[in-house]
């Protein structure tokens, strides 16, 4: 005979409530080690280092994580799928995703910091702000303090990036994509599995467009306009701040096509959808980003 239902408040909150620990799980020192080979590979190829290896390294290190976002994938989708979380541990995804897009807004608040260094406060004292007149007079008489930095004080030439042209046309296709994955979302909630499908496809392939563009834009500024790492402090910021940024819309767009092949295979309902919900704050996340970017970065 099965145990008696509780039928009051007090007894409800009494009961136990099972609580799914999964077992220990390799991907993480994967993930780790993956990002580290990422890390040295750039910097090797850049700076010339490591006699040459720095781009099998960056390669070894970017299919290292394909591996990892794989094999996790996989783990999560199948224990999602039998069953095994409860309500507990789905507020524990939520608090584990809240707390890793506040680090994402840290990570990024840094290079917003340095850009903000750069600009009003670095670049002025060069020109002698402040009490480095006298310095700037010996030093680099000739050096004009302006933003963008497009002649560095050992005079290196560069051109700016304007805004517009490919960063206005991908600013529309992240802001368009926003609104495709919104009316998705609502339509989960809702059960309408057609508009769901077709509106989740329409932002992967939105998130497709805006990183094909983006690979277009460093080309010409590489090849047309001589906006490369190493032309000063703009080109240093200005490729760390869209570079980061188009590596997490990369992350955001697999996370979305998982979650788009996922819904055509029949996962998720109106009211557990939580792996949906997830990647919908994260991609939110990075066109906020993107639009903070692209005031700061393309036309202030």
């Amino acid at each position: 005979m099965s145990p008696p239902v509780p039928r009051n408040k007090e007894a409800i909150m009494a009961t136990p409530e099972r609580y799914y620990v999964p077992a220990a799980s390799i991907w993480p020192i994967v993930g780790a080690l993956a990002l580290f080979l990422i890390a040295a590979g750039a910097g090797a190829t850049v700076g010339g280092l490591f006699g040459g290896y720095g781009p099998w390294l960056l390669l070894a290190g970017t299919v290292l994580i394909v591996v990892m976002l794989t094999g996790w994938f996989r783990d999560v989708i199948r224990e999602s799928m039998q069953g095994l979380y409860s309500a507990q541990m789905d507020r524990s995804f939520r608090q584990g995703m809240s707390w890793f897009i506040f680090s994402e807004v840290m990570f990024f608040g840094a290079f917003f910091g340095a850009l903000f260094y750069a600009r009003f406060i670095a670049v002025p004292w060069l020109g002698g702000a402040s009490n480095n007149a006298m310095t700037a007079a010996v030093l680099w008489p000739d050096f004009v303090a302006q933003w963008p930095l497009t002649v560095t004080p050992g005079g290196i030439e560069t051109t700016a990036m304007p805004a517009m042209g490919l960063p206005l046309l991908n600013t529309l296709i992240l802001l368009t994509s926003s609104v495709t994955l919104h009316i998705a979302h609502t339509a989960i909630e809702k059960n309408q599995r057609g508009r769901l499908k077709g509106f989740l496809l329409a932002t992967v392939l939105l998130g497709a467009v805006f990183m094909f563009f983006q690979g277009e834009e460093y080309v010409h500024a590489y090849q047309e306009m001589n906006l490369r790492l190493d032309s000063g402090v703009y080109g240093n910021t200005f490729y760390l701040l869209t570079g980061f940024h188009g590596l997490h819309v990369t992350l955001g767009t697999v996370m979305l096509l998982v979650i788009w092949l996922r819904v055509m295979r029949g996962h998720f309902s109106p009211e557990h959808h939580f792996g949906f919900q997830a990647s919908a704050w994260y991609w939110h996340f990075v066109d906020v980003v993107w639009l903070c970017l692209f005031v700061l970065v393309y036309i202030l």
